[in-house]
């Protein structure tokens, strides 16, 4: 299971679901954040701004942050929950949400994932630089860019709330 949560619930989300890897997507400036017992190969923090296209001054989410986000998820056991946050839980991460669903489960639709993240999560409303990298390193010709525009800005919302994407069980990637 794939758990995203704003900042704001983490720690409340953390306890719930007791997720043992962490995907913290927060802006360039802001204090990371740490977990005490977590291993650091269990937690990735990624800064970027979030912003929809690149802009002077600002950190753009970059092919390389989804290159790293994609690693981090192949190396998730799958065996407890992944837990994502971002600041509102609205972008980042569930463009993350989104991308991590995809790749590990390629024989879904991208449509259907999107339409899975709207039901689940009507704030949604994912970063479109994240998901246009992530289509372009997991050659899905455009179809996550479509699905994502298809599915529209989210439900106005200060913050997400706390939600669940179900991964179809397979096979655990390199087994």
């Amino acid at each position: 299971m794939i758990w995203v949560t704003p900042l704001s619930r983490l720690e409340e989300t953390l306890r719930l679901t007791n997720a043992q890897h962490v995907l913290s997507l927060l802006s360039v400036g802001s204090d990371p954040v740490s977990f005490a017992g977590l291993p650091s190969v269990q937690h990735l923090n990624l800064a970027m701004h979030d912003i929809a296209e690149p802009r002077d001054g600002f950190v753009a989410p970059s092919s390389d942050h989804v290159r790293e986000i994609l690693e981090f998820a192949s190396r998730w056991d799958r065996k407890t929950p992944l837990l994502i946050h971002c600041y509102a839980g609205i972008s980042r991460s569930t463009a993350a949400a989104y991308v991590i669903a995809a790749a590990l489960q390629p024989e879904r639709s991208e449509q259907d994932l999107a339409s899975e993240l709207r039901r689940l999560a009507p704030s949604a409303t994912p970063n479109p630089l994240i998901v246009a990298h992530a289509d372009d390193l997991l050659g899905r010709n455009g179809r996550m860019r479509t699905a994502v525009r298809s599915i529209g800005r989210g439900a106005e919302a200060f913050e997400g709330k706390p939600f669940c994407i179900r991964i179809v069980r397979g096979p655990h990637p390199g087994h």
